[in-house]
């Protein structure tokens, strides 16, 4: 009998936690479901009280409306090419950075370290007006460089690749030090293939973060050949009107590509810890 009460206990407690899961799952991805839902919506349906979930019927040509209303292909592109190229230069700079901070021994190694670390704490909108005089002063305002260039480094990524690096063991490279390896090869075709799992990461955060920035693309972009995906949703709202249809409809579609490279590098992401799994 005893025994039965203590499963009844367990089953309920299995029961209420899978719930509470179940249910703040739901209201983490609910604003996604009305954003989906809302993009297939007449303008008629959006605006009905009580609200209501589904469309009476389905708007697919919303999302023509959309890509006609402005040229999101270019937009798209812009966002791309500028996403992709910010991540590819992190990766770059930030594992000869980090590197150097966890292998290389040289003169105020370790307080430039911290300096370059407390320039985490600086707030990102203390940091634009400087960044803007810089761009402007340079003739760099309204063009490629303005979006790319002011991304290409970053402390984060830097600190995240210093940890990883750290957990290797030295006696790797000291192995390929005695073969007769460069400092730079040894990165190359040690350190960095044993370090997926921190460069996935990096990629991922960075390939987001730039994909979906709108304030520094607002600051530094005036014509619109040059606009991203977010200063393209603009489009949509009015002074005094709003088209919440293709709004929508424009989210989902700037929504897709993070959702992609998320759900890519989420594969490499695992791979890589199962990879460089390295027992000391």
């Amino acid at each position: 009998m005893a025994t039965n009460n203590v499963k009844i206990q367990k089953l309920g407690k299995s029961i209420l936690t899978h719930g509470v899961i179940y249910l703040l799952a739901f209201i983490t991805i609910a604003p996604f479901i009305w954003m989906i839902l809302t993009s297939l919506k007449d303008i008629s349906d959006i605006f009905v009280y009580p609200p209501k979930w589904f469309p009476d019927k389905i708007q697919w040509n919303n999302y023509a409306r959309a890509f006609q209303a402005a040229p999101f292909g270019r937009y798209y592109l812009n966002s791309i090419f500028v996403a992709v190229t910010v991540t590819l230069g992190q990766l770059i700079t930030c594992s000869m950075a980090a590197y150097a901070f966890a292998r290389l021994k040289f003169w105020g190694r370790d307080v430039l370290f911290y300096i370059f670390l407390g320039t985490m704490m600086i707030p990102y909108q203390v940091t634009m007006i400087p960044s803007f005089m810089v761009l402007h002063w340079l003739g760099w305002i309204d063009s490629y460089q303005a979006l790319i260039v002011p991304g290409l480094a970053s402390a984060f990524g830097t600190f995240l690749l210093r940890q990883f690096f750290l957990t290797i063991p030295k006696e790797l490279e000291e192995a390929a030090y005695i073969d007769g390896c460069s400092k730079f090869r040894v990165l190359w075709q040690i350190i960095l293939p044993l370090s997926k799992p921190a460069l996935a990461t990096l990629a991922i955060f960075t390939f987001m973060g730039t994909f979906n920035d709108f304030i520094w693309a607002l600051i530094v972009v005036n014509s619109e050949h040059l606009r991203t995906v977010q200063l393209g949703l603009a489009v949509f709202r009015d002074r005094y009107i709003t088209d919440w249809d293709l709004l929508m409809a424009g989210s989902v579609m700037a929504t897709l590509p993070i959702l992609i490279v998320f759900f890519f590098a989420q594969k490499y992401f695992i791979k890589g810890i199962t990879l460089s799994g390295i027992k000391g």
